[in-house]
């Protein structure tokens, strides 16, 4: 089986308050993405690795890798106007270098993972890939812990949070599964890549996501991430 994780890095920081788009953001050294591409590339080595990158942002990001010594190979598709946008341009990237070899493996899977997730647990990948050969779809999970409302015309109302789980990336599919999901035309209810998924008629399963797997957002989040490498 081949293994592709196509990491998605569309930000512009404006949640961060700061010109710097978020995945650029240093933090030990190193811009958070390159932190991010790094852990899919501890976790294997011979998986490949496409980054998303808006166009006015390669340039930038080439000039990091040089500077800081990037040693993980990758390669790089333009983000698109949307997240849906940009996973669909990976995927068409991820198609053609398919096709530049003598033949495809029969079991390709393919994960999409937020740019600003640094510190998925290789586990929690390996329990991704591991559904996906199952299903054909995987999403990493974690239960939520704060007390939920619904709001409503009438005001707002408790609800039980143990109905509703927090979802994280990377989400893993097999790649015909994916490719036929994103040859759909786009919808706003397409948050992440299992609505999508989803709407093309494939069930998605759920795997125990970690908890520190969080997606740097805004300046807590950055400092959580700091305390998290300082660690």
């Amino acid at each position: 089986m081949k293994k592709y994780i196509l990491i998605v890095a569309g930000g512009r920081g404006l949640r961060m308050g700061t010109d710097l788009p978020k995945q650029f953001i240093p933090i030990e050294g190193k811009p958070v993405l390159m932190h991010t591409l790094e852990a899919f590339h501890r976790w294997d080595s011979a998986a490949g690795l496409i980054l998303v990158l808006p166009e006015e942002h390669q340039a930038y990001w080439k000039m990091l890798c040089k500077e800081i010594g990037c040693k993980v190979p990758h390669w790089i598709a333009n983000g698109g106007e949307t997240r849906f946008h940009s996973v669909r341009n990976g995927l068409e990237l991820l198609s053609k270098e398919l096709g530049k070899g003598t033949g495809c493996p029969e079991e390709i899977r393919v994960g999409v993972h937020d740019g600003v997730r640094p510190f998925v647990a290789p586990e929690v990948i390996d329990a991704c890939f591991a559904e996906a050969d199952r299903t054909g779809a995987a999403i990493p999970v974690v239960p939520v812990i704060d007390s939920l409302r619904e709001v409503d015309e009438t005001g707002s109302h408790p609800v039980d949070r143990a109905r509703y789980l927090a979802v994280q990336t990377p989400q893993v599919f097999d790649y015909a599964v994916l490719i036929k999901a994103y040859a759909q035309p786009y919808a706003d209810r397409f948050t992440d890549d299992a609505s999508v998924v989803e709407a093309s008629g494939h069930p998605v399963a759920t795997v125990p996501g970690n908890r520190e797997n969080i997606k740097i957002t805004n300046p807590f989040d950055l400092r959580v991430a700091e305390a998290l490498f300082a660690k």
